[in-house]
């Protein structure tokens, strides 16, 4: 998320087209997530960049939200640091799912972050580093306040196992 930031669609008479906003700076910061919506509840981390270093973050945060004797399976794409190797440190309490290559849709993470820039980082303009920082601490609170919504946002019928 940041300055460059994405336009959102937005309902319009059609043939018409509504103004946005839309910064040239380049200013940005990497939101890293993860939910269950089973539980109703995330975790997440902002980050600066996006490499190993911060997604071995986003792993311990993760970890820390895992129920008590459960196991979490993370679904990852096939981003360079969503890949096994000796510098992911995974926790004892979290299995990496890999998705198929060109699978978006299987991956509930991206509803989340199409509902967010949709409704809370979309068509706004910040003034600076700590602005954005703050502007993806409140989208992302606003998500994790809102258990009813995880479960709405990132539940898939056809993808729940029962025992």
């Amino acid at each position: 998320m940041g300055q460059k930031g994405s336009i959102a669609y937005v309902w319009a008479p059609v043939g018409s087209r509504p103004p946005m906003l839309r910064d040239n700076r380049h200013d940005s910061v990497h939101l890293f997530g993860a939910i269950c919506p089973a539980r109703g509840v995330g975790a997440a981390i902002i980050m600066p960049a996006v490499n190993i270093e911060a997604m071995n973050e986003h792993l311990r945060e993760i970890s820390t939200q895992v129920a008590p004797g459960a196991h979490a399976g993370l679904i990852c794409d096939g981003a360079g640091w969503h890949q096994h190797g000796g510098a992911l440190l995974v926790p004892h309490n979290i299995t990496l799912l890999p998705l198929p290559p060109y699978a978006p849709e299987l991956n509930a993470m991206e509803n989340v972050w199409d509902y967010l820039r949709a409704n809370k980082l979309s068509s706004l303009v910040w003034d600076s580093y700590d602005a954005i920082v703050q502007a993806c601490k409140d989208a992302w609170n606003f998500l994790a306040d809102d258990p009813m919504r995880i479960a709405s946002i990132g539940h898939r019928q056809w993808a729940c196992v029962r025992s």
